[in-house]
């Protein structure tokens, strides 16, 4: 099963290879069919949107095969890991929030989701229930308890299996 992350850069990655091998030498060539490309400021513009967008595609094919490497069968069982829905208590306060570890391609942190590289991510990484983790906030150190914890491999077992 390939990781939604890694799908959704594949098909990102096909429109900027369409943009760069279809797009862009057609902007260049009508760009360069107005005459003195020194002065062109089209041509320009096109040129420097070609250079970015080579950079971006070889940044995205890189990221593409790190993330390939993750498959359902290497991520941890029972401890917070990709794809977790972690509910913690904040223990001075008492508040509860839940979280999705993700990727920091697909963080939305108005739904909850954050990156497992973040300072709460990292910290509650490998842990699991009843765990209690200190994290560094702008506001000073907190503590949580974890309190709650859907693996990506039970959200998988819940899903209803498509036929193939």
């Amino acid at each position: 099963m390939e990781l939604p992350v890694v799908t959704r850069l594949k098909k990102e990655l096909q429109d900027l290879l369409h943009e760069l091998n279809v797009k862009l030498p057609k902007e260049l060539q009508e760009a360069a069919s107005h005459g003195d490309l020194s002065e062109n400021a089209e041509y320009e513009a096109a040129k420097s949107r070609q250079e970015f967008v080579r950079a971006r595609i070889g940044q995205m094919q890189g990221r593409i095969r790190e993330l390939a490497m993750y498959t359902l069968a290497s991520i941890p069982h029972d401890v917070v890991a990709y794809g977790s829905r972690v509910t913690v208590e904040d223990v001075e306060e008492g508040a509860t929030v839940e979280y999705r570890i993700v990727f920091p391609e697909e963080v939305d942190a108005a739904s909850g989701a954050i990156s497992l590289s973040s300072p709460i991510g990292r910290a509650l990484l490998n842990r699991g229930v009843g765990d209690e983790v200190e994290v560094q906030t702008p506001g000073g150190k907190r503590s949580y308890q974890i309190v709650g914890l859907v693996t990506l491999h039970e959200t998988v077992a819940e899903m209803p299996q498509r036929d193939a």
